[in-house]
């Protein structure tokens, strides 16, 4: 009997503890957010258990809690508040069911000063585009991180993570600097906790953490900050059509309406032409959009007004935590229209000055141009994305510089015939343009023969003086070569001497070969010269039909120009100047490639893939 009493003293107690437990909250997303924002609402999204039936309030007398959504999962609450009349603070949330009350602690911070005066990237930048895993690994401690799905570290698997991370980008901005570029692009850095080829990035399974491989939130702030510090502005890569299947949103979906097709698989087409198409079926336009990129990369349904809300709130969070100058997203064309288009004009709204990039991976100018913002091929849509990827030009730089020029076709003629038809475009100058990135094969073709590095030479020259915002991919400068078909892998090898024991360390001039310096220096002359210039950056562009060969072409701001002649053949070759005296102002010039003043006489001859850049 005594045995007995005792037993229902535990069991009674027991329950009461249980009665006033609080519920374990496993997300918060955002963690925090920040007061006097231009748009006030504020998605808060709550990811426990079984919380969904909880009464909800808060206990700020100037916040409004305007909405509780419940979703079909019982494990997710969405709130929207009404910041309009906030001023930073911190609050609880209360969630209380029954006996049984949760107290969340909610805080809106500050803004800094000019917070929404963000510079963003333009035609005056030159971006340099890293892979965090394969740049440089300045901490080794957080090689393997305890209870993450991939483990492994093994630098001779092209598939594997090799280690590298945000410390190794931070201990060598000097040399990024020292090179002349002005920003870095740094491809995904946020959480991808899957079971194998997570060191690329692009399936993120926690959009507002940072993956503990390559460090923390904390720690990737202060590399922006010294980016900053170093005159080098920061563009982030985002990827809002897809996520990773071991992000919780998906593991647990909030509803199925949450992800395209339910949840279920089904692959995308990667038709990219569709979503302009003015004759494409419906169901051609559902399955390249809806579809998934692959099967473990779940398609976000963007048309749920909730996915959007959590997207958009995502990037403007990143802007403003992380002081990032610029975002590149991934896969534009596969995700909703419409709902890209209100991302960009919100994240507009906040940052007038920041700009966005979209990867707009489509082999025709005009279809790449449907995606720029004021395009007249989409109106009455519009886009708002400033700034789209230039595609088809690098493919048209990959074999112009391969070919010999004639006066009609060929070799640098693709350049002319090219530009010729920018009128497709709404904002040239707000065109990425590149000769290679991390999905490419490399632009630099072998480390042995002196003909490439003159069309190294070419390409690079008129990468840096055309219309447009360049991007140089790492190791461009030390002639890193790797075709496509070895795999994706080797595309992105590591930088040598980014790892301590590696034989070389090419970050060092004295560990490089003489041809690797000689590329170095060229490149360096032309990026530290380019930083700047405004007949460069704004400057309008005026070109001749190639001569014997020879493409010219003038860049002019103001009172100051800059002329570019270029030698598409492999033979010297000499014009008559006097067709080009509109745009030869003085009989004299200063060519920056060599640093000497040149005469302008009544002929130019130019050795085989020879270059000349002056400057008036």
């Amino acid at each position: 009997m005594k045995r007995n009493f005792l037993f229902a003293i535990l069991l009674l107690l027991f329950s009461c503890h249980q009665t006033f437990a609080t519920t374990a909250i496993k997300k918060v997303a955002p963690a925090f957010w920040w007061a006097g924002m231009k748009n006030p609402e504020l998605q808060v999204l709550i990811y426990g258990d079984h919380i969904s039936s909880a009464e909800v309030s808060i206990s700020s007398a100037d916040i409004t809690l305007q909405e509780v959504v419940k979703q079909e999962n019982p494990n997710y609450l969405l709130l929207y508040l009404n910041l309009s009349e906030a001023a930073p603070q911190q609050f609880n949330i209360i969630l209380k069911e029954g006996k049984k009350s949760t107290t969340i602690p909610y805080e809106l911070k500050q803004r800094k000063p000019k917070a929404s005066e963000v510079e963003g990237f333009n035609a005056g930048d030159v971006l340099y585009l890293i892979m965090p895993d394969r740049f440089a690994n300045g901490d080794s401690s957080n090689d393997i991180a305890p209870g993450m799905l991939e483990a492994k570290v093994d630098r001779n698997d092209p598939f594997a993570r090799h280690g590298g991370d945000l410390k190794g980008i931070e201990n060598h901005l000097d040399y990024i600097a020292d090179l002349g570029a002005t920003s870095i692009w740094l491809n995904p850095v946020q959480e991808n906790n899957m079971k194998e080829g997570s060191y690329h990035g692009y399936a993120i399974t926690d959009y507002y953490q940072i993956d503990r491989r390559f460090g923390s939130n904390e720690e990737f702030c202060n590399l922006v900050k010294q980016a900053h510090n170093k005159g080098l502005k920061v563009v982030m890569d985002m990827i809002f059509n897809h996520c990773g299947n071991e992000n919780y949103l998906f593991k647990d979906m909030p509803s199925k309406d949450w992800f395209n097709f339910k949840g279920s698989y089904a692959q995308t087409t990667f038709k990219t032409a569709t979503p302009s198409d003015p004759y494409a079926s419906e169901y051609a336009k559902k399955i390249v959009v809806d579809g998934w990129f692959t099967q473990v990369m779940p398609d976000f349904n963007q048309r749920n007004r909730h996915v959007a809300t959590y997207l958009i709130q995502n990037s403007i969070w990143w802007i403003e935590y992380g002081g990032i100058n610029g975002i590149r997203q991934d896969t534009h064309p596969y995700a909703d229209f419409d709902m890209m288009s209100h991302w960009c004009k919100a994240v507009t709204e906040e940052y007038p000055d920041f700009n966005i990039v979209g990867e707009t991976w489509i082999g025709s100018n005009v279809l790449v141009s449907y995606w720029q913002k004021d395009s007249k091929v989409a109106a009455p849509k519009n886009s708002n994305l400033r700034t789209v990827m230039d595609f088809p030009l690098m493919d048209q730089i990959n074999s112009a510089f391969d070919e010999e020029t004639t006066d009609w076709n060929g070799g640098l003629c693709r350049l002319y015939e090219y530009l010729a038809q920018d009128i497709v475009y709404a904002d040239p100058m707000n065109l990425l343009i590149f000769l290679d990135n991390h999905d490419t094969s490399r632009f630099y073709r072998s480390d042995a023969d002196t003909k490439n590095l003159d069309r190294y030479k070419q390409a690079l020259t008129f990468l840096l003086t055309t219309r447009g915002i360049p991007q140089i991919y790492y190791g461009t400068e030390i002639l890193m070569a790797a075709d496509k078909a070895n795999g994706d892998g080797l595309l992105r090898r590591d930088f040598p001497g980014g790892w301590h024991g590696d034989t070389n360390n090419s970050f060092n001039t004295a560990n490089r070969t003489p041809q690797q310096n000689e590329a170095f220096s060229f490149l360096q002359k032309l990026l530290q010269w380019r930083k700047g210039n405004e007949v460069i950056a704004k400057g309008k562009l005026k070109h001749f039909t190639p001569d014997k060969g020879i493409y010219v072409y003038e860049r002019k701001y103001g009172d100051k120009s800059v002329v570019v002649f270029l030698n598409g053949n492999n033979r010297e070759q000499t014009i008559d100047l006097a067709t080009y005296r509109e745009i030869l102002p003085a009989s004299s010039a200063y060519n920056i490639l060599t640093d000497e003043k040149v005469e302008l006489g009544e002929k130019l001859t130019l050795p085989s893939r020879g270059i000349w850049v002056i400057s008036f």
